[in-house]
């Protein structure tokens, strides 16, 4: 079997401007997170998911933005990570058992979510971080590298494990979350991890198939989208799968964002798009299209991100491909270190954040801190933002040393 197929792009270093915006898309993700917790009469509305205060109205703050961003920076990771010469099934083997452990978290928090002891979190946290991390040098010597193998695998065994314990002890309303004979997870939804999880299976798969076919790709993108026109109308109601998955939010809305990222970065990789002009010219036009197909499309369906919209997906798509561009100017045209150094170190390890925000809350009620840390939001909203701009720069911080202390997360 070939190792690639043709049509397969090169080889490519890590892109700067793409670690720069995952960095900064993470700190929001965890800024938004932590606000949440702050008085609701403190915090405007544009601060705040428009469902939370608009209900099902239609409408977007940059709020709504987080995770439809997040889910774009995917797709465009995914032809860096992919595009290497391997086999196929090397390829597969990967997608898949990336997409596994993001389920497998995500699942265990949203059960975690439904009344789980305190404890229960740091151990489930704790065991996720153990299960995916690779402690050691990048590269080492034959005899030192073999010891680091050894101790990479015993951690991983221990989290496999205590998760695994995780599972089977959580009784989310006197129900039991995993049984095993007969084999049954209980599940309300797949959690945000869970989503990106399977937004990325689409896109990866895809990646496999089309490669760098722009043209290709941007059939896939409305071809996932009118997913939700045909969901809405009962077209999957009887498909079995769609029991198990949402074929019209989760496959086709948010799957189709994914798999817009994965288009624009094509003009990374494209030879017809090598030089600035011609790639200036392709995110214009990517961003002019999109924008036109949310302003059609928001009469439709409006604009709602609990629901998945096609116009909230498109306007998500024109947004983020827009701070990428103005992205790509400061971290790879004519970078700016100041601004671009710590946001590229603080997207290399982003997964690695995430739980650790989350795992927060816990950690500090074992500490005895979640009243002192509550009150500095209760003053005013400068002291909720203060406190929130620092819990998002802190984890990150956090993040970046373990990180470069060799300590990292590897799905």
């Amino acid at each position: 079997m070939a190792n690639t197929p043709a049509g397969s792009p090169a080889p490519q270093p890590r892109i700067a401007s793409i670690d720069a915006l995952r960095g900064l898309v993470m700190l929001t993700m965890i800024f938004v997170n932590d606000l949440a917790g702050a008085p609701e009469k403190l915090v405007p509305d544009w601060m705040v998911h428009f469902s939370d205060r608009h209900g099902e109205g239609s409408g977007m703050t940059f709020v709504d933005l987080v995770f439809p961003a997040f889910l774009f920076i995917v797709g465009m990771s995914i032809p860096f990570a992919l595009g290497k010469s391997r086999p196929l099934v090397h390829h597969l083997r990967h997608i898949i058992t990336r997409t596994l452990a993001l389920l497998v978290i995500g699942i265990l928090m949203v059960n975690g979510e439904e009344g789980a002891p305190t404890a229960w979190y740091l151990a489930m946290f704790s065991s996720a971080i153990l299960a995916f991390c690779q402690i050691g040098p990048v590269t080492a010597a034959a005899e030192t590298a073999k010891a680091w193998r050894y101790l990479n695998f015993s951690l991983r065994m221990l989290g496999y494990a205590g998760m695994l314990g995780c599972a089977l002890t959580l009784h989310p309303h006197g129900h039991p979350m995993l049984t095993l004979l007969p084999f049954h997870i209980h599940t309300s939804w797949y959690g945000i991890l869970g989503l990106i999880g399977w937004a990325y299976l689409v896109g990866a798969l895809l990646f496999l198939f089309f490669r760098i076919q722009s043209t290709a790709l941007l059939g896939c993108v409305a071809l996932l989208t009118s997913f939700y026109a045909a969901d809405r109308h009962g077209f999957f109601d009887h498909f079995w799968p769609n029991h198990y998955v949402d074929f019209g939010g989760t496959l086709g809305s948010q799957a189709a964002i994914t798999v817009a990222g994965l288009l624009l970065a094509t003009c990374l990789l494209r030879p017809d798009t090598n030089g600035l002009a011609a790639k200036v010219r392709f995110v214009l036009l990517f961003i002019g299209g999109f924008a036109f197909a949310a302003s059609l499309t928001a009469g439709l369906y409006g604009i709602s991100k609990n629901a998945a919209t096609p116009a909230w997906c498109f306007w998500a798509d024109a947004i983020t491909a827009t701070l990428w561009l103005l992205f790509y100017f400061i971290c790879d045209v004519k970078p700016l270190p100041w601004l671009a150094q710590p946001l590229k170190l603080a997207g290399q390890n982003v997964l690695l954040a995430y739980l650790l925000s989350e795992m927060l809350p816990s950690l500090l009620e074992t500490l005895h801190l979640g009243n002192w840390y509550g009150s500095l939001a209760e003053g005013s909203l400068a002291g909720a933002v203060s406190r929130s701009l620092a819990c998002g720069i802190g984890v990150l911080a956090v993040a970046v040393g373990l990180n470069r202390l060799g300590f990292r997360l590897r799905l």
